[in-house]
């Protein structure tokens, strides 16, 4: 009998066999050149770790709180659109199992799903994705909506007044599925003139002028927390904390956007000692391990968000294919913790860690 799924990248070759070619190269693919996907993986590979013995390790404690909300670990589900592409249940399923591992979900603009039909679908605490149109009407609905409906804080998405170029969308003519959350707020029909339908859609309605200024905006029209997602300098996480957000997501969107930006876990620190624990800040991007949590939490992290890998468990197995995926980095992390000498999240220091400037720091 044939084993499932041991790893992450298991799951990933699984879905690859799975999923139609313009699908699962829409999930996987990245920005031209695909620099920055590649080095999302390949930072992490280089940093080292720096394991403490004899520690009573018996107990590990993996949970925590973000905003005041209880997770079982602090892995969570990053926004990741048009889920249907992947499974008939989508965003559903997804919410469902991130309930099931006691984690937090932020739910996608772009759900095939509806805010009201994942709201209903199970009792976990849930954040929504927000991105700025040009019909600020719009973005008003869908805060309220998500406010009368649970959610529990606004993430809102600043790396991307423009779509970036994802040369395999273009060259698959890759077609929009229904936005379930925008009928009847957005018109979904934008057509490329020879690519993807997409990047017509981003640059029909997404609003490119909006400055710090409309962090103040959307503060005014919620009550909800507000977490920025796609910061990576201290220049622009110290702004963050100037305008007084909840939460600072280091991301580089999955390097989808802007293909030699650094690798997430490159920037972390930086924005890590701009903040100086002013706000909780996660990293997006690039986790495939739950060595990889670790080593983000080394360098200061909060927490950690996951994206593909719930796509690939989801093609794979459904709604038990993302509990599955949660569970094995989960895992992975309470083992990299025993072996690392560390019982608890507040044991994880940056001592633990040799990044590869620490390296050439030692030979100077």
């Amino acid at each position: 009998m044939e084993s499932g799924p041991v790893n992450l990248n298991e799951f990933e070759e699984l879905a690859r066999k799975i999923l139609l070619k313009m699908n699962y190269d829409f999930f996987s693919g990245g920005a031209e050149d695909r620099y920055t996907l590649s080095e999302n993986i390949k930072a992490f590979q280089r940093i080292l770790f720096r394991p403490r013995v004899l520690i009573d390790v018996s107990k590990i404690d993996m949970s925590t709180s973000l905003l005041g909300f209880k997770m079982a670990a602090p892995i969570m589900v990053a926004p990741t659109g048009l889920l249907k592409l992947a499974n008939h249940e989508g965003e559903v399923a997804v919410a469902r199992a991130a309930a099931a591992c006691n984690t937090i979900m932020v739910l996608s603009f772009s759900s095939n799903r509806t805010i009201e039909e994942v709201a209903s679908s199970c009792d976990a605490v849930r954040f929504f994705q927000l991105y700025i149109y040009k019909q600020r009407d719009v973005c008003i609905t869908l805060v309220k909506r998500a406010e009368s409906n649970g959610f529990k804080a606004i993430v809102l998405t600043v790396d991307t007044p423009r779509l970036g170029r994802r040369e395999a969308d273009i060259k698959n003519k890759f077609v929009i599925p229904k936005f379930a959350n925008l009928e009847g707020l957005l018109s979904v029909n934008a057509k490329s003139k020879g690519g993807s339908d997409l990047e017509a859609f981003a640059s029909a309605t997404l609003d490119d002028s909006v400055s710090w200024k409309d962090i103040e905006w959307l503060r005014s029209i919620t009550k909800l927390p507000i977490l920025l997602k796609g910061i990576l300098t201290a220049e622009d996480a110290r702004k963050a904390v100037e305008a007084r957000v909840a939460g600072i997501i280091v991301s580089n969107h999955g390097a989808r956007q802007l293909d030699y930006a650094p690798a997430s876990i490159s920037a972390l620190e930086e924005v890590v000692r701009a903040v100086s624990g002013a706000v909780p800040i996660i990293l997006d991007g690039g986790i495939r391990r739950g060595t990889d949590v670790f080593k983000a939490l080394a360098l200061g992290a909060n927490a950690v968000m996951i994206g593909r890998p719930i796509v690939y468990g989801l093609a794979a197995k459904g709604e038990n294919g993302v509990r599955q995926v949660i569970e094995m980095l989960q895992n992975e992390l309470e083992l990299t913790m025993a072996l690392n000498g560390c019982p608890g999240l507040k044991d994880i220091t940056r001592n633990h860690v040799q990044t590869e400037h620490d390296r050439l720091r030692s030979m100077l």
